[in-house]
């Protein structure tokens, strides 16, 4: 039974990546800063074996990777869910290269790294900088040698459950109205994370950008709007509104709304039939998630 190190297992990709290692028998050796959290403890129960290292300590990394026959890595992004205000894209880039230097130490034979759908395009066009600081991770990983597969996804389904995208009763982003996105559902990354452990020699060597869906904003409004039974109209934000947190973010969606992912979907699908779009999304997981957060916003604000 191969052991597989899930570096960030307690966030959504690394939950999903466990559980799915899990599944196929994998010992799953999940990383966290803190095993004592709530969502070390699930992960515990679920059967795998967590252990404490830092992102910022390579010396904790090489130790959690040894004798592990695979590792995942992932790293949050600026904004990201959990992390200070300080954390930066230098940040991002310093952990990712730390991770795959701790895999390489420890002589992992097979390193799957969560990148960024448009990744590839680095030398083509100009990207935003969350897209750039994946390509600057995958770069250190190829100089290294390491037998790796990169996984591209595009923005996750997930980001419509919370206070990301829903605001006011609505689902306000600024993305264009009549401008096809392209999203896919967390768990799907945990698929095939599993798969190319479980058949390196087809995934190694591999980088693959991967989307389930493509919908504008407002087909995808009026599918929440239907899975939940109560409407959630579509409000675009401006872009000056984006610019005034940052010309960063406001480049990032100019750029999904002028260029986009530009995944093939076909292709993902080829590769993983049961891949989820967004309406089976919604029927399996997606709307009570977002059911249950707007009940808990309208309980919060009744009690004001």
């Amino acid at each position: 039974m191969k052991t597989i190190v899930v570096v960030g297992a307690t966030g959504q990709q690394g939950r999903a990546v466990t559980a799915h290692l899990l599944a196929d028998g994998r010992r799953v050796r999940a990383v966290t800063r803190d095993p004592d959290a709530p969502a070390a403890r699930e992960l515990a129960r679920a059967g795998a074996e967590v252990v404490s290292a830092e992102m910022d300590d390579v010396d904790s990394l090489i130790a959690a990777a040894e004798d592990a026959d695979g590792l995942f890595s992932v790293q949050p992004t600026v904004g990201s869910p959990g992390t200070p205000a300080s954390f930066s894209a230098e940040d991002e880039v310093r952990w990712g290269c730390n991770v795959a230097d701790a895999a390489h130490a420890a002589g992992v034979r097979h390193l799957v790294y969560a990148s960024l759908a448009g990744a590839g395009r680095h030398d083509t066009e100009k990207l935003p900088q969350n897209t750039i600081n994946k390509w600057r991770i995958e770069q250190h990983i190829a100089r290294l040698g390491l037998p790796a597969t990169f996984l591209r996804p595009v923005s996750f389904m997930e980001n419509y459950t919370g206070g990301y995208h829903l605001h006011d009763g609505t689902v306000a982003t600024a993305f264009a109205a009549d401008v096809p996105q392209q999203i896919m559902a967390v768990d799907d990354v945990g698929v095939f994370a599993a798969l190319a452990f479980a058949q390196p020699g087809d995934w190694i060597g591999r980088a693959v950008d991967l989307a389930g869906d493509e919908l504008t904003p407002v087909q995808i409004a009026a599918a929440i709007s239907e899975a939940i039974g109560r409407p959630l109209p579509y409000v675009q934000i401006p872009i000056e509104a984006i610019a005034q947190l940052g010309e960063v973010f406001a480049f990032a969606y100019t750029w999904l709304n002028e260029r986009g992912y530009r995944a093939d979907i076909a292709f993902t699908r080829s590769l993983h039939p049961g891949l989820l779009d967004l309406r089976t999304w919604l029927q399996r997981t997606g709307a009570a998630q977002i059911a249950g957060f707007l009940t808990a916003q309208s309980t919060t604000q009744q009690d004001r």
